[in-house]
């Protein structure tokens, strides 16, 4: 089993910042990939961002120029630093991980999201 564990959502104005962290751990031989997607109300989840094992980072075109992914491979953990945000931005970002266990198996999971909440 793997636990995603993420943090630092919250209520900003609009142009603030805000920087989102998603902590994997458990059964983890190796990361394809991890990333953030968001949901808001009526609307389809979509990709934000994200990072493959490799260090390649993939930006939806909405975000690119204000939010920037990183990762600690040491700690399994991927921040996202959303910078300029706009009430547009208001969703539920969830964290997503792509990976092989012990016994070479792939899986996927998601956390369970963290709200951001931009105010004009």
């Amino acid at each position: 089993q793997v636990q995603l564990v993420e943090s630092g959502g919250g209520l900003v104005q609009g142009g603030g910042s805000l920087r989102l962290s998603c902590a994997a751990s458990g059964d983890i031989f190796s990361i394809n990939f991890m990333g953030w997607h968001r949901q808001s109300p009526g609307k389809q989840r979509e990709l934000v961002a994200t990072v493959t094992g490799g260090g390649k980072t993939v930006y939806a075109d909405f975000v690119k120029g204000r939010f920037n992914i990183s990762r600690d491979n040491a700690k399994n953990t991927i921040y996202l630093q959303m910078s300029s945000l706009k009430p547009d931005d208001t969703a539920r970002y969830y964290c997503n991980l792509g990976y092989l266990t012990s016994n070479r198996r792939l899986f996927e999971a998601w956390g369970q999201g963290a709200q951001v909440t931009v105010s004009s």
